[in-house]
């Protein structure tokens, strides 16, 4: 049997590898976590899911500042913002997680923390600082970087990513969005609130092109009324360096060639995964543009060698990345077969109004061939959303044939909150019923959820056919009102 230095070595300390790492060692593998940047925790930490939240909630607050007399106080004169203290503000959220994340707390579990870019000498083995480490099983968590589409004269015309965004040093005056995806539009509506005049630039009819149009559409037209500016079905022709300003040249999807000139490009047009300079091909371990090439164990071509997190090409979620790095440990670790299930994967896109979902919306029920029906409620139907100032959204629930619920959008306040009780209802496979039933606390936006169930549940209950049984049976009478 061979010798290894390592029973498991993760590469990447990001969402993914840190749940591999934490599992690995505190179930007693003797573990090795590489991370190439100089801290753990990921994009996710350092420059996606905590720095972006902690923006709009900034931004958010600065919204409601400008608009207290929609809440009957009196109108407030608000100061210009100034980004350095916003971002100082988001350091400091960054600071209080990043222990949770340290080299410090993972060797306490058992787990060895090395920095520096890796690469594989063999299928067990990799250079790291001038040495070589073995391990007989490898995970790849390296995670995603932002894909820099091949627009003419971007390379020459200064512009942000993600990378950068959360560390400006001044709030920029214009600015243009390439993209309109999660990450895009939060981004949008966030720097809009703060004051940036925004424009975006999408190559789709809608949106957040992966949601339902209807959706999206009254997302979109939140931010529209802020003041942010859309250019849908549009095509970058070139961008260029004016000193002060950048240009983004455009070709609408009616040919109109249009010229946008802003302060600053933030380009957020999908993402890669960090898969270049492994050594994967020496190897044998397959990958494409889109991510490893994994099987449903989430292992490579390379049987020992697995696959979690962005690197998957799957569904680019912390979330997802923790779940899937619970699926490597128990195939890894404890050797029991388990595979990946994204049926009732959920995510959220953080504007205001949140867009959530769970399982199916119409758009995958249609390309899967699904046959369902759909039940909608509306945030302006229910008393805490009014009460609160929020008239915006609804909830949607697809059903299938057998009236099971198969996906759930919500689109309104903290619906990202609100998702969580579909998501326990749709992996305990409990009963529309039982929703129903169940008593929530009012006024909460959640007995949303219980009036969308209730709703479906209310023509059988309520029907003609009911009725008459009721009156056969216990001698009813009718109505008492009202025409008969």
């Amino acid at each position: 049997m061979a010798e290894y230095d390592f029973d498991i070595g993760i590469l990447g300390g990001g969402s993914a590898g840190l749940t591999v790492a934490s599992g690995a060692a505190q179930l007693g593998a003797k573990t090795l976590l590489v991370e190439k940047e100089k801290e753990l925790g990921g994009d996710c930490l350092h420059f996606g899911c905590v720095p972006s939240k902690t923006l709009i909630r900034t931004a958010h607050v600065y919204h409601l500042m400008k608009h207290a007399d929609q809440f009957g106080l009196p109108s407030v004169e608000v100061k210009p913002v100034d980004f350095r203290q916003v971002a100082e503000r988001i350091q400091s959220v960054i600071s209080i997680i990043q222990k949770h994340d340290s080299e410090e707390r993972f060797c306490q579990l058992g787990a060895r923390v090395e920095f520096g870019t890796p690469k594989f000498v063999d299928d067990h083995t990799i250079r790291l600082n001038g040495e070589t480490q073995s391990a007989k099983t490898w995970v790849i968590a390296t995670g995603s970087s932002p894909a820099i589409p091949p627009i003419p004269g971007l390379d020459k015309a200064p512009h942000i990513t993600n990378k950068d965004v959360f560390s400006l040093d001044r709030l920029p005056r214009s600015m243009i969005v390439l993209g309109a995806g999660p990450i895009a539009t939060e981004m949008a509506q966030a720097f809009c609130r703060l004051g940036t005049t925004v424009f975006v630039v999408q190559r789709s009819n809608q949106i957040l092109s992966k949601e339902d149009k209807d959706m999206a559409d009254q997302v979109m037209n939140v931010l529209r009324e802020e003041g942010v500016d859309f250019y849908l079905n549009a095509s970058v022709v070139s961008t260029k360096d004016l000193g002060n300003e950048r240009e983004v040249v455009i070709r609408t999807g009616e040919g109109k060639t249009v010229s946008l000139k802003a302060e600053m490009i933030l380009v957020a047009m999908g993402r890669e995964a960090n898969l270049a300079k492994l050594g994967l091909e020496d190897i044998g371990v397959g990958f494409d543009r889109k991510g490893l090439k994994l099987d449903g164990r989430l292992r490579t071509t390379q049987k020992h060698i697995y696959g979690a997190g962005d690197v998957t090409g799957s569904y680019l979620f912390t979330h997802a990345a923790g779940y899937e790095g619970g699926i490597v440990v128990s195939n890894a670790i404890f050797h029991l077969p388990r595979k990946v299930d994204y049926t009732f994967l959920p995510w959220c896109t953080y504007t205001d109004p949140e867009l959530a979902s769970v399982g199916m919306n119409e758009k995958a029920a249609k390309a899967a061939g699904v046959e369902y029906s759909v039940w909608r409620e509306e945030f302006k139907d229910n008393d805490r959303s009014l009460a609160e100032g929020e008239r915006v959204g609804k909830i949607k629930m697809l059903l299938d044939e057998k009236e099971k619920p198969i996906g759930i959008q919500i689109l309104g306040p903290r619906a990202g909150d609100l998702v969580a009780e579909w998501v326990a209802v749709v992996n305990g496979k409990v009963k529309l019923s039982t929703l129903a039933a169940a008593v929530h606390p009012y006024p909460t936006l959640g007995e949303i959820n219980k009036k969308v169930a209730g709703t479906f549940l209310s023509e059988k209950i309520f029907s003609e056919k009911v009725r008459k049984g009721l009156k056969f049976f216990f001698h009813l009478r009718g109505r008492a009102c009202g025409v008969q």
